[in-house]
């Protein structure tokens, strides 16, 4: 199972060759060294929704395009796509590629926007809340944690051995790539009002245009293939899952005295 990253869209327009490094020649790396093992390992590793980048029809599906990313971050992954296929079909290596839909939950990445957004409204700073053109909303498709987990157990329960050894392709094997969602998109000022009824603290809401840093006006996930090959089903809302996270982030971070920089 192969999550390391470098994740992010916005930290792409800052530090790009951190991504590269990471998501493309880190890939690379991983897949030279499972070619030549043996026996080859089956592989499950993290790309991302962000591929679906500019597409319009929703929910987004594994058979849309994928050709038009909107941030770096975005390109390697869709990158990593490809290189899978590649080492698939050369060296016959067993591939499952799970495009992950805005994960949250304890333990979460603090450059998101629930876990800034916490700091920030705790801290009585105002927090940027984007929206579209025409004022449409900005919306995600929230994923809590503990529904990733099934999913990348379901997909590495269901990995087939790899058919190759040595470096030497034996016959075609399984590459495969689904959506881990939650089917569900939520406005980012929804998300909001969830925290502050949890954090019991009113936000500073400065409402502002989506600025080109690589975001993307909304996520939807069709999971129906998940569903059927991997027996993926989330059961966590928004409202139960940041409850737990808020739970948490109290705990960790202002009863434990941490710093939440």
């Amino acid at each position: 199972m192969h999550l390391a990253a470098q994740a992010g869209v916005r930290y792409a327009m800052e530090n790009p060759s951190s991504y590269v490094h990471s998501n493309i020649a880190g890939l690379v790396n991983l897949l030279e060294f499972c070619k030549n093992a043996n026996p080859q390992p089956s592989i499950v590793w993290a790309s991302s929704s962000s591929v679906y980048g500019l597409n319009t029809k929703v929910p987004f599906s594994e058979s849309d395009r994928t050709d038009q990313p909107a941030s770096l971050y975005a390109a390697t992954k869709k990158a990593g796509e490809e290189i899978a296929h590649t080492y698939n079909h050369i060296y016959g290596l067993s591939l499952t590629g799970l495009r992950f839909f805005t994960v949250y939950g304890p333990l979460g990445r603090p450059d998101m926007a629930y876990f800034f957004f916490t700091r920030d409204i705790l801290k009585g700073k105002s927090i940027s809340i984007f929206e579209g053109a025409n004022h449409g909303t900005v919306a995600r498709d929230f994923t809590y944690i503990d529904d990733i987990v099934k999913g990348c157990l379901g997909a590495l329960d269901t990995a087939e051995k790899s058919t190759g050894s040595g470096g030497k392709k034996k016959g075609p094997a399984q590459l495969r790539v689904f959506n881990l969602g939650n089917t569900s998109p939520v406005p980012v000022s929804d998300l909001v009002t969830i925290l502050e009824r949890l954090l019991k603290v009113k936000a500073k809401r400065a409402v502002m245009k989506l600025p080109r840093n690589g975001d993307v006006q909304f996520t939807h996930a069709n999971i129906s293939f998940a569903q059927r090959e991997l027996g993926y089903k989330p059961t966590t809302d928004l409202q139960t899952g940041l409850k737990k996270f808020v739970r948490w982030y109290l705990s960790y971070y202002v009863d434990g005295k941490k710093s939440a920089q």
